[in-house]
């Protein structure tokens, strides 16, 4: 089967809800067994979970705070230690984005911004690159966003951390290239999740006018994107985003 799965552990963090919940889902449905992260809401991942299981899933819910050095050691072992060595890396946790004008910004939001986005991928690759050194064979994820390529103003907390983010992620690729580890990123455009129910209708409907296709992504667009990353048919291809946005933009 194409984009085969089968005996992959994958870590998605951030993945009781949007786009972290359909990109675990579809690992598992790839065959991967996944370990769902959460932070803040329990009852919500725990139901995220039980839908998993019921869609024939294997995995397990860890509750970790990705962007603490402690906790993402704890994090790495208890997964290790239930299902197996991570081979599939998804940093994809994220907290509020508030757009703001740079006058309005303080350090604590820009540090916050760069603790998610840059502290958190090191920390997790830092700690699951042991067992992919060893195999041979391993693949970080990292989500960025559109914002980086469009420059999207008033946002330059997000957009210098996403930034940080690509930066980040083209050297690791480089450095980790000769072990048969790939280190690539998804580059997703506005696509509405729970988080977003709250976002002013004319803003949305500004914004789908920009996209060429006409249509709004979904989280399914994103999660099959992860999946060919994830899969031996991917390979030969490190250091690369995919973006995904209906045309608005195009990676480089």
């Amino acid at each position: 089967m194409a984009f085969s799965l089968t005996n992959r552990v994958a870590l998605v963090t951030g993945s009781s809800t949007g786009l972290g919940r359909e990109i675990a889902f579809a690992l598992g449905q790839a065959g991967a067994r996944v370990a769902f992260n959460y932070y803040h809401n329990e009852s919500r991942a725990e139901a995220t979970f039980d839908a998993f299981k019921a869609t024939g899933g294997a995995g397990m819910l860890v509750r970790a705070d990705i962007t603490d050095e402690e906790h993402v050691q704890r994090l790495v072992q208890q997964v290790e230690a239930d299902l197996g060595p991570i081979d599939i890396l998804v940093p994809n946790a994220t907290p509020a984005q508030p757009q703001k004008r740079i006058e309005a910004y303080d350090w604590e939001l820009y540090q916050e911004m760069i603790d998610f986005f840059v502290k958190s991928p090191y920390l997790l690759s830092r700690a699951c690159l042991p067992h992919m050194k060893r195999q041979r064979w391993g693949r970080i994820i990292n989500i960025i966003s559109e914002v980086y390529s469009l420059g999207v103003a008033p946002f330059t907390a997000y957009v210098a951390a996403k930034g940080g983010q690509v930066g980040f992620s083209r050297s690791l690729a480089s450095e980790l290239a000769p072990y048969g580890i790939t280190v690539n990123m998804i580059s997703p455009g506005w696509i509405p999740v729970e988080r977003h129910a709250k976002d002013p209708q004319q803003m949305k409907d500004a914004y789908l006018k920009t996209i060429p296709m006409g249509r709004w992504g979904v989280p399914e667009d994103v999660a099959g994107a992860v999946v060919y990353y994830a899969s031996d048919e991917a390979s030969f291809v490190t250091g690369q985003f995919i973006t995904i946005n209906g045309g608005r933009s195009f990676g480089v």
